[in-house]
C-alpha cells in the first residue's frame, strides 16, 4: 500500500516482523546518551515486542498491530510508524469516549479505529520514526497518507496520533489533522546537588509541607530502597505485581498487563528498570516502577498492599526526585492527570495529539470542539503555574 514512486508503505502485524537494530536506530537516532540510556525507551524494540510478545496487546485485546514500514526503491527501511487498530479507547489517556457516545448517538459506526501510539504509556516521544539521509517531512508526510489509506480501507471512523512531539503535531496540523492537547505534570532538575538543595527552591510553607509529608511516609519503621536493572529478581516481581493488581481493581477493573510482561522487560531491557520499594522489616508493601531514558525518569506504576499515610507521594514523587538528582537527570515524568502534583515540584506541561476523522460533518463537530478545548487547556496551565510551590522570582 503506499506506493509514491521512490518509497512503498508495508503493514507488519507484528514487530518481529522489523529488524530489532533497524526498529532501535529509527526510534532513538542518537543511540544510547551519556548515561547509556536511550532517549525515549518506551518507543524502543524491546518495549514494544514485550508487550506483543506476552499478549498484552495481540489477538483479543483490542489492541491489533498494523505498524507502517517505509521503504525506499532498494528495499531499504526509511522510517516506521508504530500503529493499531483498536476496537475500544482503553489504555489510551487520550480521552475520545464522547466522541464515540456522540458518533454512535449519530447512527455512526466509532470502531474500529486506528492509533499511532505507544499501549498503555502516556509519555510524549516521535510516532514517525524517520532516518537520515532522506527529506524528513516528506516522509511523515507518505506514512500519514498511508495511515489515512489504511483507515479508510478497514473502514475505520478515525486514525490517532497520542502523544506526539510537539513539532510533529506542528507538522500534522499543517497537514490537516485535527489538533487536540492536554496537560501533564513534570519535574525538571535545575542542576541541584541534593533534596535539600531543590527544597531551598520552594516556599517556605511548601517545603514545611515537603518535610512533613516525607516524615510521615517513613514513619512505623518503614525503609525504602530503589532496586536497579538486574538487582531486580523474580521474588520483586511478584510483590510489584500485586500492588499494580491491587491500583487497578480500584481505578479501572482489570489491569492492562500481565505477569509475564514485567519478567520480559527485566529479560529485554533491564539497564532502563528502577523499582522504588517501600518495605517494613523483610515485607515489601508499596512500590512504583520507573523506566530510565536518556535525561528523563519516567515514573508508570504504583501499588501498594498498605495503606500508609503520604506513602504513595514520598515513592512516585520524591524519591523519583531524588534519584533524578543522584543520577543527573534532567526531568521525572510522573505520569497522567493529577494536579495534586503541583505542590510537590511537578509543573504542568503540555501534551499533543492529532487526529483524522474520516466522516466530514463528525470532523467540523470535532474542530470546533477542539478550538474551544485548547483554549481551556492553555488557561488551566497559565492559572495553575501562578500556583506554583516555587520562591517567587
Amino acid at each position: 500500500m503506499g506506493d509514491n514512486s521512490e518509497y512503498i508503505v508495508r503493514i507488519a502485524s507484528r514487530i518481529a516482523d522489523i529488524d530489532p537494530a533497524t526498529w532501535n536506530a529509527l526510534a532513538n537516532p542518537q543511540g544510547r546518551l551519556n548515561n547509556g540510556h536511550p532517549e525515549n525507551p518506551f518507543i524502543t524494540f524491546e518495549f514494544l515486542k514485550a508487550l506483543e510478545d506476552t499478549g498484552c496487546v495481540g489477538p483479543g485485546t483490542g489492541w491489533a498491530p498494523q505498524h507502517l514500514i517505509l521503504e525506499d526503491a532498494s528495499g531499504k527501511i526509511r522510517g516506521l510508524m508504530p500503529n493499531y487498530a483498536k476496537s475500544h479507547s482503553q489504555g489510551e489517556y487520550v480521552f475520545d469516549h464522547g466522541w464515540s457516545d456522540a458518533f454512535h448517538r449519530a447512527g455512526g459506526q466509532y470502531y474500529p479505529k486506528l492509533l499511532s501510539a505507544v499501549p498503555f504509556t502516556p509519555v510524549t516521544g516521535p510516532r514517525f520514526l524517520v532516518g537520515s539521509g532522506v527529506n524528513a517531512p516528506h516522509a511523515r508526510k507518505i506514512l500519514l497518507q498511508a495511515a489515512v489509506e489504511l483507515t479508510d480501507r478497514l473502514e475505520a471512523s478515525s486514525f490517532h496520533i497520542n502523544f506526539l512531539t510537539q513539532d510533529e503535531w506542528n507538522e500534522m496540523g499543517a497537514l490537516g489533522l485535527l489538533q487536540r492537547t492536554d496537560q501533564q505534570f513534570h519535574w525538571q532538575n535545575h542542576d541541584y546537588d541534593s533534596f535539600d538543595d531543590y527544597l531551598s527552591a520552594l516556599a517556605s510553607r511548601k517545603r514545611k509541607a515537603v518535610k512533613k509529608e516525607r516524615s510521615a511516609a517513613q514513619a512505623d519503621d518503614i525503609e525504602i530502597e530503589w532496586i536497579e536493572g538486574a538487582q531486580i529478581t523474580e521474588r520483586h516481581w511478584d510483590a510489584f505485581f500485586e500492588f499494580y493488581l491491587d491500583t487497578g481493581a480500584r481505578k479501572w477493573g482489570h489491569p492492562y498487563l500481565n505477569r509475564e510482561f514485567f519478567s520480559e522487560l527485566s529479560k529485554s531491557m533491564p539497564e532502563n528498570l528502577l523499582l522504588i520499594m517501600a518495605r517494613r522489616g523483610e515485607q515489601f508493601i508499596a512500590g512504583a516502577l520507573n523506566l530510565i531514558g536518556g535525561d528523563t525518569l519516567f515514573g508508570r506504576y504504583w501499588g501498594c498492599v498498605e495503606d500508609v499515610g503520604c506513602l504513595h507521594f514520598e515513592i512516585c514523587y520524591y524519591q523519583a526526585i531524588a534519584y533524578a538528582i543522584e543520577k543527573k537527570l534532567k526531568y521525572v515524568e510522573a505520569g497522567a492527570q493529577g494536579a495534586h502534583k503541583l505542590a510537590r515540584g511537578y509543573l504542568p506541561r503540555t501534551t499533543y495529539s492529532a487526529h483524522y476523522i474520516a466522516d466530514p460533518g463528525f470532523r467540523r463537530a470535532i474542530a470546533d470542539y477542539l478550538d474551544g478545548e485548547r483554549q481551556f487547556v492553555a488557561h488551566e496551565q497559565s492559572e495553575l503555574n501562578a500556583h506554583s510551590p516555587f520562591k517567587k522570582g
